[in-house]
């Protein structure tokens, strides 16, 4: 096989992540990816792939999961990196699988509205799984578990967070408003999605289980035990009170029914909910994107000293300075996970890092 990562750095992999996990490990784990690697296999039929690219049944899963296959083996997977794939349908592709939901996919993005705009007290959510968009991307996973056998991760895809996948159905203002007019409907709807979502999610990962190594999603931590990174971007446009009504209470539920959870912290506008999040005690971690055209992760001393002081784990990526300036502000780069990309030429300062946190 032309991808270059053995058995028995699965073993490691698996070791570490563990130890990470549980609070054991004394140092960071670090992914950093090179596609630095010129590997001895024909090349792809498919020119590349896209958000479009499983939306469209034309392509097959064989062609499919036969590019990922060709993508991987140019990658070199230096610390803790693994090889992994993720079938990127957009963020909250839930609404996609569901009767009355459409997707809109384009080359880096994918829109999803209802095909009919009905009333609030007419929308349910239901799990569907003979859903044409559902039913292909089971068959890509089961192509890719036939093909490498457990030696590349296959991730979650994003299904979503509960509201996120509501407004996707009562989109611009709707939701704001039918959460002052209709708050019992808008329960009841979340409380759907979440049913819907953890069906979905144990459908998919009973074709993924048990030759996948591990269990992953958009963002590649590797656990051994379930995980998954949660979200609610919708909770930006919301104050804290509405928070612990109407997100706070399913998140944790979700959270209790995972082994390893973490939380997609998107925004300034959703530090009002960070200490609600911290209280979480089955939250194990917290991402923070501080989003685009504002500082870097490092400039956020103060929110990155909540989460690290409340016991919850820290994911960060950028350039390689990152997690050196990070380990500075913290006092220690121990509960961190740091991904990130280099470039060929940067192999010298890579190989530094691994060294000096022991992670070569």
């Amino acid at each position: 096989m032309a991808i270059d990562f053995t058995p028995e750095r699965w073993q490691r992999l698996k070791a570490n992540s563990r130890r990470w996990w549980a609070g054991q490990l004394e140092r960071p784990l670090i992914n950093i990816y090179s596609g630095s690697r010129q590997p001895d296999r024909p090349a792809s039929a498919l020119p590349g792939l896209d958000r479009r690219s499983l939306y469209d049944r034309s392509i097959s899963p064989e062609a499919v999961v036969d590019r990922w296959d060709y993508e991987l083996a140019h990658v070199e997977f230096l610390g803790d990196a693994f090889p992994c794939v993720w079938p990127d349908l957009g963020p909250g592709c839930i609404a996609a699988f569901m009767a009355n939901g459409v997707a809109e996919p384009q080359a880096d993005t994918v829109w999803f509205h209802p095909r009919h705009d009905l009333p609030i007290a007419d929308l349910h959510f239901e799990f569907d799984p003979g859903n044409a968009c559902f039913q292909h991307l089971l068959a890509v996973c089961q192509v890719a578990m036939d093909r490498w056998q457990g030696r590349v991760q296959v991730a979650m895809t994003d299904l979503g967070g509960n509201l996120d996948i509501l407004s996707a159905f009562r989109p611009g203002e709707k939701l704001l408003l039918d959460l002052y007019d209709s708050p019992a409907e808008v329960q009841r709807l979340a409380w759907e999605a979440h049913h819907a979502w953890w069906q979905y999610y144990e459908a998919i990962n009973a074709v993924l289980q048990p030759r996948n190594p591990g269990y992953t999603a958009w963002t590649q931590i590797f656990s051994d035990v379930p995980y998954y990174i949660l979200q609610c971007d919708f909770c930006y446009m919301i104050g804290p009170k509405m928070f612990d009504e109407f997100v706070q209470p399913e998140l944790a539920a979700s959270c209790r029914r995972l082994g390893n959870a973490f939380y997609h912290l998107d925004g300034p506008g959703q530090l009002a909910h960070l200490d609600s999040l911290l209280s979480i005690p089955e939250l194990k971690g917290v991402q923070w994107v501080p989003g685009t055209g504002r500082p870097e992760q490092a400039e956020w001393p103060e929110v990155l000293r909540r989460i690290r002081r409340s016991g919850k784990l820290l994911q960060i990526w950028g350039e390689l300075s990152t997690l050196e300036k990070v380990d500075e502000l913290l006092g220690s780069a121990a509960g961190v996970i740091f991904l990130t990309w280099a470039q060929p030429g940067e192999k010298p300062a890579v190989e530094r890092l691994l060294r000096k946190y022991g992670a070569e």
